[in-house]
């Protein structure tokens, strides 16, 4: 796990360079943040990957349509 973080250090660092010679609406410094973005993404879902599911998990997963399983968009 250390190692990607330390990779992200080091996308963070050479995207703040990106944005400070291109200019933060170019599309360098935009493609840099990705790299940035894609790596963080990475990171939480190895960190969510060995997370055994919850019971209530398990049972929305065999029956989706569950009163229990319903979720609401606000």
């Amino acid at each position: 796990m250390s190692n990607i973080q330390d990779q992200i250090e080091q996308e963070r660092e050479q995207a703040r360079a990106a944005c400070e010679v291109g200019g933060e609406a170019s599309a360098e410094c935009a493609a840099a943040w990705d790299a940035v973005e894609e790596l963080q993404a990475e990171a939480a879902h190895q960190r969510t990957k060995g997370t055994p599911k919850t019971s209530l998990q398990q049972y929305c997963d065999d029956n989706p349509d569950a009163d229990e399983c319903r979720v609401y968009d606000n």
